[in-house]
């Protein structure tokens, strides 16, 4: 235990930090170690690799995610600031060269190798764009004549018009919803979220007409037709599993499951585990979610706020996407579970989240011995209350 009288950074960082936060985000990650046993040996198997190729992969890919997590999580808010231009900069060049250099997978290019290794952008960019657009909107409210409210909505733009065109229509929508209410939050009228909530419903209509794979997992959803083997393997999954499970290894549904170690491994929890453990799963999602914007309520800086309570959104929204596919609930969609789910872009990403959440929400007692005018514009420190 660290001593509450030392001065040392570690000691700083162990009395500072919302470490309610870090048990749920550990919490989440041995829980995602944990069903990978579950999940991957079967699709291992299926692909000719060794049974617990995928799950040693995870438990490797813990070590950076950790890493990036405790790592950022030191930052003060100006440096995650610092730290979030260069990544969403990178991340949408990358995914520009992801377009005509990447990796072609199922029809869509969101995939570039870099030396050796297969990453995501998009990944790195959700949780980076959300800090930028909370401080484009933040300057907008400290600095009426700076049209942060502008450049948050073109900032929008550009990476939604590079998420269509890979395409990848569900993070659109999850990158749509948490901007959505981060400008909600930011106080913004009501002309312009009726605006923007027709806008929205507009490109969800193109979409539906424009890519045949949105129309035919749509009215797959409505009408239960085309290919909808991997939803309704998943349900019969969480049926089988009941409200106690099969026990660890007894699953049997899963192992015709193609994506259950990613995308599916919700429903690979139910069967073996029951339906009572998803629940603590889902409550534990909610946690993080309720949290996070309680937390962000008692923030008087308002780019801390919209940073807190929009990385709060973005764990939260993709959580109900990838559950709400595994439920039947919504249509089916590549989404992964947060710090559950198999996948190293996507395991680090949410890492990187949680680090950014974790600094922002740190207990800053030295930004109280000045009043806020006294900081400069782009140096504003957050007065977090505990």
């Amino acid at each position: 235990m660290v001593s509450r009288v030392e001065r040392g950074a570690m000691a700083e960082w162990f009395w500072t930090i919302d470490r309610t936060f870090l048990a749920l985000f550990l919490l989440l990650l041995g829980v995602g170690l944990m069903l990978s046993f579950a999940a991957s040996p079967a699709v291992a198997e299926r692909l000719g690799l060794d049974s617990f190729h995928f799950v040693k992969r995870h438990a490797v890919f813990l070590a950076p995610a950790l890493a990036v997590m405790f790592g950022v999580s030191f930052l003060a808010p100006r440096q995650v600031r610092r730290l979030a231009l260069v990544l969403l900069i990178t991340s949408i060049a990358m995914m520009v060269m992801a377009l005509y250099f990447g990796v072609e997978v199922k029809g869509s290019r969101r995939w570039v190798s870099v030396l050796g290794l297969s990453i995501q952008p998009s990944e790195f960019m959700k949780p980076a764009f959300v800090v930028i657009c909370a401080w484009l909107f933040s300057e907008r409210s400290r600095h009426p004549d700076i049209p942060g409210n502008l450049f948050a909505i073109m900032l929008f733009g550009i990476v939604a018009a590079l998420l269509v065109a890979q395409p990848d229509l569900g993070q659109t929508m999850l990158t749509a919803a948490v901007w959505g209410g981060m400008f909600f939050m930011a106080g913004m009228s009501w002309l312009w979220i009726v605006l923007l909530a027709i806008a929205g419903i507009a490109g969800f209509l193109a979409a539906y007409v424009v890519f045949p794979h949105v129309a035919e997992r749509i009215n797959g959803f409505l009408d239960k037709g085309g290919d909808t083997f991997q939803v309704d393997t998943a349900r019969e999954a969480i049926i089988r599993g009941d409200w106690l499970g099969q026990g660890p290894g007894e699953g049997t549904i899963k192992r015709i499951l193609p994506d259950s170690h990613t995308d599916f491994v919700f429903s690979v929890a139910a069967e073996e585990f029951g339906i009572l453990f998803c629940m603590m799963l889902v409550t534990l999602f909610a946690f993080i979610v309720i949290r996070g914007l309680t937390r962000a309520g008692r923030l008087e800086d308002d780019f801390t706020r919209l940073a807190v309570a929009g990385l709060s959104l973005l764990i939260g929204f993709q959580s109900i996407i990838n559950i709400g596919v595994n439920l039947e609930l919504l249509p089916a969609k590549g989404m992964t579970l947060p710090f559950i789910s198999y996948g190293g872009s996507s395991m680090i990403a949410v890492a990187l989240t949680a680090g950014f959440l974790l600094a922002l929400t740190r207990r800053r007692p030295e930004s109280r011995a000045r009043p806020r005018e006294a900081y400069p514009l782009h140096a504003a420190m957050p007065q977090a209350q505990h």
